[in-house]
């Protein structure tokens, strides 16, 4: 556990080196210029290293109208004797990013305080719930001379589109995912019966095309469908099927849908105005996919550019998009400095729970960031099929003696170790190696 008799943990170093690097932005010859942004209405104050206030100031201005408060408040703090100043403020918004970049252009550093602590902090002030922008202002001056504060990340160009296009995609899964469920409520109370044309009907083309012609068609009188007669109807459904990007058909599932038209089944009274929304909702479907499929195309093309679509891909089930989706949540790996900061990070952590001799049950976290930790978990789902790695981690863990994990705490643990293996293969450019991601040889012969 010690390091040379120090009896210093690896979190102890750890610590150590980052409170070390943050002394060395927030270090005793800067003063510290915390900003309470808002849209329109700046708080600013100028603090020393015990928190006491040096100047203070109001601003009727814009995040990026800052460029002149930043440089009063710089020269109050070389007015009060010190060297230079470090900015500080919550990460909210865009506007944090605009104030990052005048400091820059300043010379001045920046650093960021959770909401969470500064939340935490004013309750600690004074045992209150008070809230002033005045006082939130001191408090991030206090917390960033505490070093409870960190150093944003700056990404490069290539970087920051891949975040940006992320967010778009998990978007846009979420609309599609909303569309779905809103399609099968509407059918499900107009007109069950075309739900059990397909098995899995959201899934099918072929289910998806005929869907789209007789809503397209019935104008919520599913009669004149019928009338067309079968020929006219396939005819119609293989014009259709390029739309939904297949040319191909499986015609038990069309023909079920066809036979489905004579089906009463259904709250009559609700049936046209279901169909009709039934079919706009369809068409936002097929939007929101067809804008899902170009933003994941234009995600791939990034990792062509950062020469990583072969380094990520050599985990076997991880897909081009599902690395692309987790390393737009994350951002470059390497400002992690280790392997365990990412899956922190994640909120894939273990939270230990003892005390004396007290061992409590240790759970997830749940900190962090939500989407890398979602991102991280359908990784996992795919990979566990074509993975036999984790599909052995899957097993040794769910069936072990001692202590087996439920399945979702596995995949959990199993979705911990793909993030730890993908920062090793993303910052250390080397491709996965199967014999280091394997579980120990007594886990195989346990399992």
């Amino acid at each position: 556990m010690g390091c040379n008799g120090s009896g210093l943990s690896r979190g102890d170093r750890r610590r150590n080196e980052r409170l070390a690097g943050l002394r060395a932005v927030v270090s005793p010859q800067r003063a510290v210029v915390a900003i309470d942004l808002a849209d329109d209405k700046q708080v600013v104050v100028v603090t020393d290293h015990d928190s006491r206030v040096l100047a203070r100031r109001r601003v009727r201005a814009r995040a990026w109208q800052l460029g002149p408060t930043l440089e009063w408040a710089r020269a109050q703090a070389l007015a009060a004797g010190f060297e230079a100043a470090v900015v500080a403020c919550e990460p909210t918004g865009h506007r944090w990013r605009v104030l990052d970049q005048l400091a820059a252009g300043l010379g001045m550093p920046l650093v960021c305080v959770q909401p969470l602590l500064v939340g935490r902090a004013r309750e600690g002030e004074d045992f209150t719930r008070d809230k002033t922008d005045d006082k939130d202002a001191v408090l991030i001056a206090r917390l960033v001379t505490e070093l409870r504060c960190y150093v944003p990340e700056r990404p490069d160009e290539t970087w920051a589109r891949l975040r940006h296009l992320g967010a778009r995609r998990a978007r846009l899964i979420t609309e599609s995912t909303a569309c779905v469920q809103q399609l099968r409520d509407l059918l499900e109370c107009a007109w069950p019966a075309v739900l059990d044309a397909a098995a899995q009907p959201f899934r099918s083309r072929s289910w998806q095309a005929s869907l789209a012609v007789i809503l397209d068609r019935a104008e919520g009188d599913l009669d004149r469908v019928r009338r067309m007669g079968w020929e006219r109807f396939a005819r119609a459904v293989r014009r259709e099927l390029p739309r939904w990007d297949t040319t191909r058909w499986f015609s038990p599932i069309v023909r079920a849908a066809f036979d489905a038209l004579t089906d009463p089944t259904g709250v009559a009274s609700q049936r046209p105005g279901a169909l009709e929304r039934a079919l706009l909702v369809l068409e936002d479907w097929h939007d929101c996919r067809r804008h899902l499929a170009d933003v994941e195309a234009r995600m791939t093309r990034i990792l062509d550019e950062l020469d990583l679509t072969d380094l990520v891909m050599s985990i076997p089930g991880l897909s081009a998009v599902g690395a692309a989706q987790i390393l737009a949540e994350c951002g470059e790996p390497s400002r992690f400095s280790n392997p365990r900061a990412l899956v922190k990070h994640a909120g894939l952590c273990p939270r230990e729970n003892t005390s004396g001799n007290h061992h409590g049950n240790s759970r997830l976290s749940g900190r962090g960031r939500p989407g890398l930790r979602l991102a991280a978990w359908r990784a996992v789902w795919g990979a566990m099929h074509a993975n036999p790695v984790y599909a052995a981690r899957f097993a040794h863990l769910t069936t072990r003696a001692d202590n087996p994990l439920s399945a979702g705490q596995a995949r959990a643990a199993i979705a911990a170790a793909l993030l730890r293996q993908l920062h090793v293969v993303v910052t250390r450019r080397v491709r996965w190696d199967p014999a280091l991601a394997a579980p120990p040889a007594s886990h195989a012969t346990a399992a």
